[in-house]
């Protein structure tokens, strides 16, 4: 029993290891001294707004460090306890060694999350491709897909702008989703998506391939600056053309707004006033506007969001095939599920995870 217990606390030790190394903990040792003597200096404090974003900062830092400092000290202390090993703590040693190996894969599922914004919520564009109404259905079981995965996971989803087929679906729609990491899960869903099926559409019944985009975008905090000049901006305002109930409106209440200079058009019609459209509509325009400036820069941004593709065939990151079997096949990572149902169903975490782990090589 004691040389297998010798061999989980081995291989405890190697995980540990290799997570210091995946969180940059010696690098991330240097950057908190080095901002704890920057907090020390006279007249830091004079800026509230800098000072805050020091302090969070090094929160931010300090929480991974000391984690990872807790999980070694304590398998430390393991090690301590398997120096006077004797049958009686035994049981006391296997306990610990579960606990220790349960928070290793919770500190290593948080490294997957490490990017600037993955802690963020989401914005979700998704835009039928060419194909008229077929193309219009795709795109709308894409949105009943985000609902149900975001419904599942209690997070809070709004529709800010929607605008309908001429037969059915949606030619394009946009929604904010609320919840922990919603960005970090949602980022792998950025893409072109395919879709096979025999359409409802057909009379004849014959097999259809259909395409529709997603963009995702982080929500952008205040506290990060974007140069906004009031100048740029066209705002026109609109009807909104919602289907019932609550979404009528008598009023131009709904908000298009276009910035000259990039030529971003963003819009609002599904809040309750005017304001609160034009605030969404900012809101989406600060997210554009900050993704366009880090991919001129070619920062990390270029990276997270990746290049846009055109939606149609051989540009799709996953497949969707409803006949002749039924199979869903991420592009990326090559993974595989049958229940395809399940899948357009909002049963999306083993494609959101196995991206993220593809993407950072674990």
């Amino acid at each position: 029993m004691l040389q297998e217990i010798e061999k989980q606390i081995d291989k405890l030790n190697m995980e540990v290891a290799s997570i210091k190394g995946l969180l940059k903990i010696d690098k991330k040792k240097e950057a908190i001294s080095s901002l704890q003597i920057k907090m020390s200096q006279p007249g830091f404090w004079d800026n509230s707004k800098s000072a805050a974003s020091v302090v969070e900062e090094l929160k931010y830092l300090k929480n991974d460090a000391d984690r990872w400092e807790n999980l070694n000290q304590r398998l430390d202390n393991l090690r301590e306890f398997l120096a006077v090993y004797e049958p009686g703590i035994e049981k006391d040693i296997l306990k610990e060694i579960e606990v220790l190996d349960g928070e290793c894969k919770a500190l290593r599922l948080e490294i997957l999350f490490s990017g600037k914004f993955d802690k963020a919520n989401a914005i979700v564009e998704i835009n039928s491709g060419a194909g008229g109404t077929e193309a219009c259905d795709w795109a709308s079981m894409i949105f009943r897909m985000y609902y149900r995965w975001a419904e599942d996971k209690k997070f809070k989803l709004n529709v800010l702008n929607e605008l309908r087929g001429e037969e059915a679906g949606i030619k394009s729609i946009t929604f904010f989703i609320q919840g922990p990491r919603a960005y970090g899960l949602l980022r792998s869903e950025r893409g072109v998506h395919r879709l096979v099926r025999i359409s409802p559409f057909d009379a004849n019944k014959r097999r259809h391939t259909s395409f529709a985009s997603v963009d995702i975008l982080p929500e952008i905090k205040e506290d990060i600056e974007i140069g906004i000049k009031p100048e740029d901006l066209r705002i026109d305002t609109y009807r909104s053309s919602g289907a019932g109930g609550q979404h009528v409106n008598v009023t131009d209440s709904a908000v298009r707004i276009t910035h000259m200079p990039s030529g971003i058009v963003v819009a609002c019609q599904n809040e309750r006033s005017q304001h609160q459209n034009r605030q969404s509509a900012i809101k989406i325009l600060k997210a554009k506007l900050y993704e366009l400036k880090e991919k001129e820069n070619k920062t990390e941004l270029e990276k997270m969001s990746g290049q846009k593709q055109r939606i149609e065939w051989g540009s799709q990151i996953r497949s969707y095939v409803l006949h002749p079997y039924l199979l869903v096949k991420d592009h990326r990572t090559n993974l595989e599920v049958h229940d395809a149902r399940a899948v357009l169903d909002g049963k999306l975490d083993a494609f959101m995870y196995a991206y993220l782990n593809y993407e950072k090589g674990v």
